[in-house]
């Protein structure tokens, strides 16, 4: 079996989502997805990577992602380089398990368990569907109605949230309430009156639900390391679950530091490329939880890596998704694969929103977990109408 083509699609409306479908000889197409930035991502594909694909053996996985990965601008990051090499090793991923008959979760080791405990990550219907992702209180909100509009749900009364979350049978959440805060003021500092206004989310979810709720604290890397340590100090009463990408992820040492500083885990880091950032926080006890984006840190051949390295080191595997249908796909074939997975994030307002738009499948989400997805590969495809978009930039590279 050879690669006889790549193809490209992405479209103005989801313009960070990048879908990339891998074609073959025997007629099988794998796949994949990567997100933000589409347009870099693209043009690495197809001008870089394709003239070191085309003609290949697509189930040489593991071969062709050290071929992806293996240039001088392709080291250890989750940039442009790094997303293309993660949408394709999807894809590859995909393919292989159509051609066995078997879902990915089978082809990388087969369940681990039956069902996966989610979380919900507290965004909403427009958080990431324009061209401009930035760290904002507002992330559009009220661009579409839902019911699921939990952004807003989380800035205004995150306790009547909560109680609708618990409703569900979701039982942990995830919230940023501390970035207006941190965007205002370049992460230097923080006044007294914005951390009262940052807490009362917490004090909120408490009042109304008291420990029923697990509460994760997302704060997208914005602050420095003295004033990241007093807004945990702060958090404490309120038993979060774990603080989330406090600092910039490029110093373990500096967030060795802040993890000796706090009571609470510290999970990291989505925005880390490659297994050997995830082995050098480790080394130094910087983080408890591994968090994992596959769309970014490499594909499922460097995710399951990296599951295992913090195996290695008794921690937790929880891997990341806020992006697209499809890498969503992924994380759960992942996370089902994996013995030491804690919990899969997820986001209601994508998965019974945007993401079926685009797909022909999402993973089932009922009281609160996940189940596998069924069918060979992924077991998802993009609809027959993506295809017929006004919006849709198509780029091929073939034989």
């Amino acid at each position: 079996m050879k690669i006889t083509a790549i193809e490209t699609l992405r479209t103005d409306e989801f313009s960070n989502v990048l879908w990339v479908r891998v074609h073959t000889d025997a007629g099988v197409i794998g796949l994949g997805e990567t997100f933000y930035g589409a347009g870099a991502v693209e043009a690495h594909i197809h001008d870089t990577l394709a003239a070191r694909l085309l003609g290949e053996n697509p189930l040489h996985i593991e071969a062709l992602n050290r071929t992806m990965v293996d240039l001088p601008l392709a080291q250890a990051s989750t940039g442009a380089e790094y997303r293309a090499a993660s949408a394709i090793d999807i894809a590859l991923w995909d393919l292989f398990g159509k051609v066995c008959g078997q879902p990915v979760h089978q082809m990388l080791g087969g369940l681990c368990a039956e069902k996966l405990r989610v979380y919900n990550t507290c965004a909403g219907y427009g958080y990431v569907r324009n061209r401009n992702i930035r760290p904002v209180d507002t992330w559009n909100i009220g661009a579409s109605d839902g019911p699921y509009e939990d952004l807003s749900g989380f800035m205004s009364d995150a306790g009547a949230l909560a109680e609708n979350l618990l409703e569900s049978g979701i039982t942990a959440m995830k919230i940023w309430p501390f970035d207006p805060a941190g965007i205002r003021n370049r992460g230097l500092f923080i006044s007294a009156e914005e951390m009262k206004a940052a807490i009362e989310p917490f004090e909120k979810i408490r009042k109304v639900v008291g420990d029923k709720m697990e509460i994760m604290v997302e704060f997208h890397s914005l602050w420095n390391l003295p004033t990241a340590k007093k807004i945990a100090k702060a958090l404490e009463p309120y038993d979060p679950a774990w603080f989330e990408d406090p600092i910039r992820m490029n110093s373990p040492q500096a967030l060795a530091e802040y993890a000796a500083s706090t009571t609470v885990p510290v999970c990291a880091s989505e925005t880390l490329g490659s297994r050997f950032p995830y082995k050098d926080m480790l080394e130094r006890d910087a983080t408890h939880i591994a968090m994992v984006d596959l769309c970014w840190t490499g594909g499922l051949t460097e995710g399951r890596k990296i599951a295992a390295l913090a195996d290695t080191y008794h921690r937790p595997f929880a891997p990341h998704d806020c992006t697209g249908p499809v890498a969503f796909a992924a994380a759960v074939h992942t996370s089902f694969s994996q013995p030491n997975t804690l919990i899969q994030e997820s986001v209601r307002a994508f998965y019974t929103g945007w993401y079926k738009e685009l797909v022909t499948a999402v993973p089932k989400i009922e009281n609160g977990y996940v189940y596998p997805m069924e069918g060979p590969g992924l077991g998802v495809d993009l609809l027959p109408q993506v295809f017929e978009r006004p919006d849709l930039t198509h780029r091929k590279s073939e034989i």
